[in-house]
């Protein structure tokens, strides 16, 4: 089921898939929307999980508004969506810009989230490899934003330069916030993916009960290029999130859970 909800005075696209399963919710990429990975995460989720997710603010169906894109905007909406649409803690699988708020969220919220799987996120913004590309908007783009977004036609390729300032300055957590997260994290990455592997490798090491799955063979659109692999990492970690206890633990000496 899709439909718009009134999100304490927004109208806000949101899905939900029916089922008694603890709830899943799903954060798509920045300047990104539901429909362009549901279709890959849905199959494998939907027997076991409640699963939501939601267009964020200017994205997707859902239409802008000021301030939105920024990173503490979007957290703020999600802590809502949790509170007034899930109704319940739930796990939060985030893609890139989802997975950086899906971090806050644990953060500011940590009564809300169960467990956070993030896929190509970065928790400061010095992390990517290469500089952001001028804005542009193809063909391609453009007609599918005329035919979903709310917004203006010319306002795509507006949010685009606001996104690529927005992503010079944020997201600005420091190191300390992240290992005050304390539900099980599973942080995965391409092994050519456009963040730093050292800044990928910091976060898992920060998270006291964290997991790390580098995806061969894959890029920052690893969701896309190894779908299955991605998939049977998420469904082993979701399926039992007790803390590993390895052979020869060496990195999760210092951090044992008591």
């Amino acid at each position: 089921m899709s439909d718009y909800i009134d999100l304490r005075g927004h109208q806000v696209y949101s899905y939900e898939w029916e089922n008694n399963g603890e709830a899943v919710v799903l954060l798509h990429g920045g300047l990104s929307q539901t429909s362009h990975w549901d279709y890959i995460l849905i199959p494998a989720l939907e027997d076991n999980f409640h699963i939501f997710a939601y267009d964020r603010t200017a994205q997707g169906f859902t239409a802008d508004r000021p301030g939105s894109l920024h990173f503490e905007f979007q957290t703020k909406e999600a802590i809502s969506y949790l509170e007034d649409a899930v109704k319940e803690p739930a796990h939060l699988i985030g893609y890139s810009d989802g997975g950086i708020i899906a971090l806050m969220v644990a953060i500011q919220r940590p009564e809300l989230v169960k467990s956070i799987v993030v896929i190509g996120a970065n928790y400061h913004y010095s992390a990517p490899l290469s500089d952001f590309a001028e804005a542009f908007v193809s063909e391609q783009d453009q007609a599918e934003y005329n035919l979903t977004s709310p917004d203006e036609p010319h306002t795509l390729l507006e949010k685009i330069v606001r996104m690529n300032e927005i992503w010079k300055t944020e997201p600005d957590i420091s190191l300390s916030d992240i290992a005050s997260i304390q539900c099980p994290v599973l942080v995965m990455a391409g092994d050519d993916d456009v963040i730093k592997h050292d800044h990928t490798i910091s976060l898992y090491e920060a998270l006291p009960l964290g997991q790390l799955a580098i995806i061969p063979g894959t890029s920052h659109g690893l969701v896309k290029e190894k779908p299955a692999l991605m998939l049977a990492n998420i469904m082993q970690f979701l399926e039992d999130l007790t803390y590993p206890q390895t052979r020869q633990p060496i990195r999760r000496i210092s951090n044992q859970p008591e």
